[in-house]
C-alpha cells in the first residue's frame, strides 16, 4: 500500500448470542483490521442489538398480542443506550451528544448498598459508547458500525461513526424504517444526515451512511453528495442480489468510493433465526450452550467462492476447484486470524472460452491468506445463483458486501456467505475529484439555479477537500 492510498474495508458478521459478545466480536475484528492495516472499518445495520428478522413481533392489523409485547420487551431491553436523548423529530442531542454536554442521571438508590436512600449519579448510557471508543483507540481503526440504540421509551437503527483520536465524531438515525421495521423502530430525524470528516495520512475524508433501503431514496442520496462527500457507506440488511448494481449507481452519482455492510446469518449458526412454530426467535436471547464442546470435525464446510464480471455487468460466481475439479473446503475452526483480501477483476467470456472462468485475486503482502487443508475435498453440484436456492437452505442472509470505486467498478466482494472474512481495497481519494470532470451531481452537473434540495434540520454546505 503506497503513502497516498486508504485502506478502506467491511465485513459480513452477524450478531451474536449477547451484546458483550458482540462487542468482543468488534475487538476481534477490529484487531484483525489492524494487523492488515486497514484504515476505515464498516460493519452492517442493526449489528449490535440485531436485526430481528423474521418476526412480527404478534402483530396483524387491529391487533397485537401478549407474546409479541413481551418479546418487544426483550428486544428494547438488549438494545445499546449511547447516553443520547429523543431530542426534536428524534434527532437526539446532535453536538451536545458529541461533546458530552447533555446533563447526567441523577437518581435516588443505595450508593453503598446497605439501605438507606443516596443520590448515585450515573454517568449516560450503559458503557457501550466508552467500549466502542476504547476499541477504535486501542487498534487505530475507524469504526463504523450499525446499532440498535433506545434512548426514551423508542429503539432506533443507528450507525455510528468512531474516531480513534476524537471518539464518536457523530451518530446517524434511520430517517425512514422499512414496511415492518416502523412497528418497532422510530423515525430518526434528518438532522442526523450530517456528513463527518477524517483525516487519515494526510488525506481529509468526508464520509456519511444512508442505512439499507434509506439508499433507495434519491432525494436522501442527494443531501449526502450535497455535502461533498468523498466516502458513502451503506450498512444495510438486504442480501439480494439487486443491492450491488444500487451501490455502483450511488458511486457513479456522487462519484465517490462505497462500501456497503451486510450480516451473514447462518441459520444452523445459533446467532440469528427466523420464526419457528414455537414463536419468534430473537438472536441477542439465545444463550450459549457452554456444557459441550463442539468437535471442530463437524463444523460447517464452507465453499470458498470467487466472483467475476462480464462485459455487461453481469455477476458470475463461481467455486474455487483445485486441479481435479474438486472443490476446496475449510473449517471454520481452521481459518487464520488474517482474512484474505480479494479485488474482483472485470474478465471476458467468449463463446469458445472454457466452461469455467478464474477471477483475478490479488491480496497486498501484508495479508495472510486462510488456511486451507488441500486434503479435504468434495464433488460439489451446480448451484444456480439466480434462484439462490442452494443458498437459502442455509443461509438466513447470505451477506454481499462490498466495495466500489467512484466510477462504479467493484473493488472488493461482493462477499457471499462468509461470516468471517474481512474485505478490502487500497483507493485513491483522489479519484473522486478525478470523476468530478464530468460528473457532479451535487454542483456544476446539478443545474442548482433551476432545482434546489433543502433538508429540515440538516445544513447541506459542502465540506472541504482539505
Amino acid at each position: 500500500m503506497t503513502p497516498s492510498k486508504i485502506r478502506i474495508a467491511t465485513a459480513s458478521p452477524s450478531t451474536q448470542s449477547t451484546t458483550p459478545e458482540t462487542l468482543s466480536q468488534i475487538t476481534h475484528l477490529a484487531r484483525r483490521a489492524a494487523s492488515n492495516h486497514i484504515d476505515i472499518l464498516l460493519l452492517p445495520e442493526a449489528y449490535i442489538g440485531g436485526y430481528p428478522r423474521g418476526t412480527n413481533f404478534g402483530c396483524v392489523m387491529g391487533s397485537r398480542s401478549a407474546e409479541g409485547r413481551d418479546e418487544y420487551l426483550r428486544y428494547f431491553q438488549v438494545a445499546v443506550d449511547l447516553g443520547d436523548i429523543v431530542g426534536e423529530g428524534g434527532a437526539g442531542g446532535l453536538e451536545r451528544w458529541v461533546r458530552r454536554e447533555l446533563v447526567g442521571d441523577e437518581v435516588l438508590g443505595q450508593a453503598d448498598g446497605k439501605g438507606g436512600e443516596d443520590k448515585v449519579k450515573n454517568k449516560r448510557g450503559d458503557g457501550t459508547r466508552e467500549e466502542l471508543e476504547k476499541i477504535a483507540r486501542e487498534t487505530g481503526v475507524f469504526l463504523v458500525t450499525g446499532c440498535i440504540e433506545k434512548a426514551g421509551g423508542s429503539l432506533y437503527c443507528s450507525a455510528v461513526y468512531v474516531c480513534p483520536k476524537m471518539g464518536m465524531i457523530g451518530k446517524r438515525r434511520k430517517v425512514m424504517p422499512t414496511a415492518i421495521e416502523r412497528l418497532v423502530w422510530a423515525q430518526g430525524s434528518p438532522a442526523t444526515l450530517r456528513a463527518v470528516s477524517t483525516v487519515i495520512r494526510g488525506v481529509r475524508i468526508n464520509l456519511a451512511a444512508a442505512i439499507c433501503w434509506e439508499n433507495y431514496m434519491p432525494m436522501l442520496r442527494q443531501s449526502l453528495y450535497s455535502q461533498n462527500i468523498n466516502l458513502y457507506l451503506a450498512p444495510t440488511a438486504d442480501g439480494r442480489d439487486t443491492w450491488l448494481p444500487l451501490m455502483r449507481t450511488a458511486a457513479i452519482e456522487g462519484r465517490c468510493f462505497v462500501v456497503s455492510s451486510n450480516m451473514c446469518v447462518r441459520k444452523d449458526g445459533g446467532k440469528q433465526q427466523v420464526k419457528t412454530n414455537g414463536g419468534p426467535v430473537i438472536s441477542q436471547q439465545q444463550q450459549s450452550d457452554t456444557s459441550a464442546v463442539a468437535d471442530p470435525s463437524q463444523f460447517h464446510k464452507k465453499i470458498r467462492r470467487q466472483s467475476v464480471f462480464d462485459e455487461d455487468g453481469n455477476e458470475i460466481v463461481l467455486p474455487c476447484c483445485d486441479e481435479q475439479g474438486d472443490v476446496q473446503v475449510e473449517a471454520e475452526a481452521e481459518v487464520d486470524d488474517e482474512a484474505m483480501s480479494t479485488t474482483t477483476a472485470k474478465t471476458s467470456l467468449s463463446s469458445s472460452a472454457a466452461p469455467a472462468a478464474t477471477a483475478a485475486t490479488a491480496a497486498p503482502a501484508s495479508a495472510q491468506p486462510l488456511k486451507v487443508d488441500s486434503g479435504k475435498t468434495f464433488k460439489s453440484p451446480v448451484i444456480d445463483r439466480s434462484t439462490g436456492t442452494k443458498a437459502e437452505e442455509e443461509f438466513v442472509s447470505r451477506g454481499g458486501s462490498a466495495i466500489v470505486s467512484p466510477f462504479g467498478d467493484v473493488l472488493a466482494g461482493p462477499q457471499w456467505e462468509d461470516d468471517e472474512g474481512i474485505i478490502w481495497a487500497d483507493v485513491d481519494f483522489e479519484d473522486c475529484i478525478r470523476g468530478r470532470l464530468d460528473l457532479d451531481t451535487a454542483g456544476s452537473y446539478s443545474r442548482n439555479d433551476s432545482f434546489k434540495l433543502t433538508v429540515e434540520g440538516l445544513d447541506l454546505s459542502p465540506l472541504p477537500y482539505h
